[in-house]
């Protein structure tokens, strides 16, 4: 046996265990909004957890490029250097998410795999060069630097829609949602579950191997008749489900939960089986090569499919440490207990940055408090109608 069809081996081993570690941490991601919530029991919300994770693995083969040529040029190592350089970053990877797990602390998959395919990237070509200037050329910089930019856009985009779109659905609804969610529940339910058809339908087209082209070719053909009639169907079922007196946010909770895990799925599985099957291919490359693990890895930056079978076992080993891991379980207790809004236990003391935020953002509001309405402030159609059937003002 070769030594590096026994790094292929280890690095097989070692994808699974960063698997089991990756879910652990991740978990949290997708099913914290309806752990937090309530919005099931946890086995229901693991179920739709796992048919979300199920769908995503099999839509994320184009993901996979990431390792290969994402954060380097591959036709400037050899075959021999990048397996141990693969080797070299699922070691790292795994200690690193274990510690954070064993800490109770969430981390991102996708910045850790970044960083530590640059950094070791960044080392070997140094190596391999005189300057630095010349090792910088052999890193895929214009690659690296958009995911990088990418993650912290990100980061900012998701704060920003999640303070607007809260203040827009509070606006609308006020905390009378007994009352409120008899008006707009359907119409706000159906757009909800709009929203996550489009996304597992641009998903589907964007990575699916499952699908055939005829199938993918009509999705695109009808995504507007698609979208328009699944939200005018769902909202006027979940109108109906409303007045038989269900609880439509639920549903809706758990239509998100499974759209998030296949988020997960589709976007982060890279970050966990990516280097494992890189190094699998690469191996590939030299054994073509007539076993010349010198010669340049040019076959890594051309456009390479990942096995369905891959994929699926992927997904199933997830599912296998969704269901199993305590650790997934602390580390979703943590971000739950962070977001409670009544009188509990806290495991971490406030920050100052964060002190800071909420201060700026009280300094804000109240000058403009001064200026708005009643009406406005409270938006509360119905204690406006009681106030008028009894001839108040809506400031009284």
């Amino acid at each position: 046996m070769d030594i590096f069809l026994i790094i292929v081996v280890v690095m097989a081993v070692l994808g699974v265990m960063d698997l089991l570690v990756g879910v652990s941490n991740d978990a949290v991601n997708f099913t914290n909004s309806a752990v937090g919530s309530r919005a099931a029991s946890r086995k229901i919300i693991l179920i739709v957890s796992a048919f979300g994770i199920l769908l995503g693995a099999l839509s994320s083969s184009g993901m996979m490029e990431v390792a290969r040529k994402g954060i380097f040029h591959p036709e400037f190592f050899s075959l021999a250097e990048l397996m141990f350089l693969f080797l070299a970053v699922m070691v790292s990877d795994i200690i690193l998410l274990d510690l954070y797990n064993t800490l109770g602390l969430p981390t991102s998959t996708t910045v850790s795999l970044v960083f530590e395919l640059l950094g070791a990237s960044l080392v070997l070509a140094i190596l391999k060069t005189d300057t630095l200037n010349d090792a910088f050329k052999i890193i895929n910089s214009e690659s690296a630097l958009k995911i990088i930019f990418g993650i912290a856009l990100s980061v900012i985009l998701a704060f920003f829609a999640g303070l607007i779109l809260m203040f827009f659905f509070r606006l609308i609804f006020s905390f009378r949602l007994e009352k409120t969610l008899l008006w707009f529940g359907g119409i706000f339910s159906g757009l909800a579950i709009t929203v996550v058809i489009f996304f597992i339908l641009l998903t589907a087209m964007k990575g699916s191997t499952f699908l055939s082209k005829e199938t993918l070719g009509w999705i695109q053909t009808n995504f507007k008749t698609i979208l328009t009639l699944s939200f005018i169907g769902f909202s006027i079922l979940f109108q109906i489900l409303i007045f038989s007196k269900v609880n439509v946010l639920k549903i809706v909770v758990l239509f998100g939960t499974a759209a998030l895990a296949m988020a997960f799925a589709s976007n982060d599985l890279v970050n966990f089986i990516g280097v494992p099957i890189a190094s699998l291919q690469t191996h590939q490359l030299i054994k073509a090569a007539n076993w010349d693990a010198n010669s340049m890895a040019i076959g890594l930056g051309k456009e390479v499919f990942t096995d369905n079978r891959l994929l699926l076992g992927a997904a199933l080993i997830m599912i296998f440490a969704l269901f199993k891991s305590k650790k997934a379980e602390t580390v979703t207790r943590t971000e739950v207990s962070l977001g409670s809004q009544g009188e509990t236990i806290e495991a971490y003391q406030s920050s100052m940055v964060a002190r800071v935020f909420i201060q700026i953002a009280v300094g804000i509001y109240y000058p403009i408090k001064r200026f708005l309405p009643s009406i406005i402030r409270t938006w509360d159609l119905f204690q406006i109608q009681t106030n008028r059937d009894f001839g108040a003002g809506p400031n009284a």
